[in-house]
This record gives C-alpha cells, sequence and structure tokens, in this order.
C-alpha cells in the first residue's frame, strides 16, 4: 500500500520542483502560451535537471537510479503547479524513453535509449490519438499489414507532442488481432508532418499531426520485437501521469484564487469571507486531496507491478473531470478579472480543457 507521508527524498524532490517550477515555468508561462512556442534555451535549462536520462540504464549512458512512479507522480505535479503546458514539454522525452525501457529488445535499448543521455535536448513523440469523434486508443483505425521483412503503416495521427523536433514516434497501430507500437524515424518514405496545430489550450506545447501513407517499418522496429509489447501497460503510465499533471494545475488555481479573495473587497469586506465563495474554495480543496489519492494509488499500483488499469482510468477520469470544475470556479471566483489575460486563470481553465481530451503527452 502506498503511504499518505512522504519519504525524505520525496520531500526534497518535491521542494527542489516547487522552487524550480516557481522559478523557470511560471514566469515563462505566459509568454510561451501568448507566442505559442517554447524557446531552446528553456528546454535545454530543463534538460540538464537530468529528469530523463537520470533514470535511464547506466548501460546506456544514464543515470541508473530507480525509476518510482509514486515520485514521479510527486514531481510532475509541482512541475505542473508552475504550468501544465511546459511540464509536457520537458517530460516528453520520458514518455518515449521509458517505452523503450519498460518494453523494448534490446537492440532498441541499445539504438534508441543513448539519445536520451547526451547533453543536448532529445525527443521522441508517443503517437496514440486520431483525429476522429470518440477516439480509443485501443481501437485505431491506424493499420500495421505484415509484410515478409516488416510491416507497412496506414492512417492519421493527431496532437503528437513536440512532433516538430521529435526524431522518432512510437505509432499505435492495429495489428492483426491487437494493438501494439512501431518505432518510426522522422524521415521515413511515407511519413507526413503537419505545421503545428492550432489548439485551444496548452498552446506554448507544440503539437502535430502525422499522416502514414504505407510506411514500410523493418520487424526490428516493432516495439519487443517479434514478442511485441504490452500498450496498456504505456497507457496506464501515461494516464497516471496525466492525472498528476491535471492535479497540479488544479492546486495551482486554488492556490492563485486563496489570497485572490482574501484581496479582493466587496461591500466593504473581503469576498473570501462570502459563504458562496468559502464553500466553493472549500469544496475544490475536497476535490483536489481525492485527487491526489487516486494518484497516488495509481502510481502504486505501477511501482508495485499490480495490473494498474482500473487504478489509471479512475485516476484519469477524476482528474479530468473535476480539474475542469475546479478551473471553471477558479474563472468563477475571479469574476471579471477570471477572463482577462492579467491573470493566469483563464489560460489554466483552456490547459485543463485540453488536457482532459489527451493520451501519451507523458510518462511516469
Amino acid at each position: 500500500m502506498y503511504s499518505f507521508g512522504m519519504t525524505e527524498e520525496q520531500e526534497l524532490v518535491r521542494d527542489s520542483m516547487r522552487e524550480f517550477a516557481a522559478d523557470l515555468l511560471r514566469p515563462a508561462a505566459r509568454d510561451c502560451d501568448e507566442t505559442a512556442a517554447i524557446s531552446d534555451e528553456l528546454l535545454q535549462s530543463v534538460w540538464e535537471l537530468g529528469l530523463t536520462n537520470t533514470q535511464l540504464p547506466a548501460a546506456y549512458g544514464g543515470g541508473d537510479e530507480p525509476r518510482s512512479p509514486i515520485t514521479n507522480a510527486i514531481l510532475i505535479e509541482e512541475l505542473a503547479h508552475g504550468d501544465a503546458a511546459l511540464t509536457l514539454a520537458v517530460l516528453a522525452p520520458s514518455q518515449f524513453a521509458n517505452a523503450i525501457v519498460d518494453h523494448g529488445s534490446d537492440d532498441q535499448k541499445q539504438r534508441y535509449l543513448p539519445l536520451f543521455c547526451g547533453e543536448s535536448f532529445h525527443v521522441g513523440s508517443l503517437a496514440i490519438l486520431e483525429p476522429k469523434a470518440l477516439c480509443e486508443p485501443l481501437a485505431p483505425r491506424t493499420v500495421a499489414e505484415p509484410k515478409e521483412d516488416g510491416w507497412v503503416l496506414s492512417g492519421s495521427k493527431s496532437f503528437v507532442v513536440l512532433g516538430d523536433r521529435a526524431s522518432h514516434f512510437l505509432v499505435f497501430a492495429r495489428c492483426e488481432d491487437r494493438v501494439q507500437a512501431f518505432i518510426v524515424a522522422r524521415d521515413a518514405e511515407g511519413l507526413s508532418i503537419s505545421e503545428p496545430e492550432l489548439n485551444m489550450g496548452m498552446k506554448g506545447l507544440t503539437t502535430v499531426k502525422l499522416d502514414l501513407e504505407r510506411v514500410e517499418v523493418a520487424s526490428a522496429d516493432r516495439l519487443g520485437g517479434d514478442g511485441g509489447c504490452d500498450v496498456v501497460q504505456i497507457l496506464n503510465n501515461s494516464r497516471v501521469a496525466l492525472a498528476a499533471v491535471l492535479l497540479g494545475l488544479s492546486r495551482a488555481v486554488l492556490e492563485y484564487c486563496i489570497p485572490y479573495t482574501k484581496d479582493r473587497e466587496a461591500f466593504d469586506e473581503p469576498i473570501a469571507k462570502k459563504q458562496s465563495i468559502a464553500f466553493r474554495l472549500a469544496e475544490m480543496h475536497i476535490e483536489i486531496e481525492a485527487m491526489r489519492n487516486l494518484v497516488w494509488e495509481a502510481a502504486c499500483f505501477l511501482e508495485k507491478g499490480i495490473d494498474a488499469t482500473k487504478a489509471a482510468r479512475f485516476a484519469n477520469a477524476y482528474a479530468s473531470e473535476k480539474a475542469m470544475w475546479i478551473a471553471d470556479n477558479g474563472v468563477q471566483v475571479l469574476g471579471g478579472h477570471g477572463f482577462i489575460r492579467e491573470h493566469p486563470v483563464e489560460m489554466w481553465f483552456r490547459h485543463a480543457r485540453t488536457l482532459s481530451v489527451l493520451e501519451g503527452g507523458v510518462s511516469i
């Protein structure tokens, strides 16, 4: 069972990430949202923290630190408290690298993991979502047809995080009677990468659409080799991580609203003393605590190697719904100020709406 208290190491991670997010991510968030871009300097600054490479095996150039989903959930919450969009950007390399560590063949680990252990920011992206209504990652329209020496992929993917700079894509496709993942190089013949997508929220996070027109993939680039991989586990990692991002975003909304309501006066007293406002803030706090318990429980299942499918879905579904509710209430608490760019709550509202339909943006 997971503990309701943090270890000394987890407290250290929490405090250091909280400080980093406050000093670097939060101040940069608005400019990234306005310009719809993240600077190379910012990504490089985060890369130098070693959030990805320190948890990769030493045999491939990593730091060989044990990966703890619970500790990573704490880390992700703190980063997302700074800004959710930038959190997905700075942790994007982990989604590809972790999938290779967990499911890749020895040859795939030797080929791809060293890319994420260098001194410069490097990213590979998961291509899970598709541009259709009611997209289900485990029932993709993208197909992989067997060929003598490999596979032929056909279909489309959307909301591929940092696809504009990714060197490789991990594409989910229907393969005979199950869903599998395939490593596709950026320069693969038949692969088209769109211009950055125009999204409602997460504007600082560049996402693209992929079109695969009979893209040939070698047998050695099926994740896990001939035996394939467990795509459900990849999804579970992603869903728990996204729930942690939504948790951090929700906490940011609440912690911004509380001092605002104490300073904002109506009828000669702070609006925090109004029962309707106080009750709303209390309910927001309750939902955040419930969200954290679900995230930690699902992360504990992942850490213990227990099937986390139900727990991950619960955490992600609950966080998606309640984060949207919290962000909406944050806008309402600020009144007219909730809709203007002087305050970040309107941006967080847009982030919450976008995150609630996202798959594969980050890994835990």
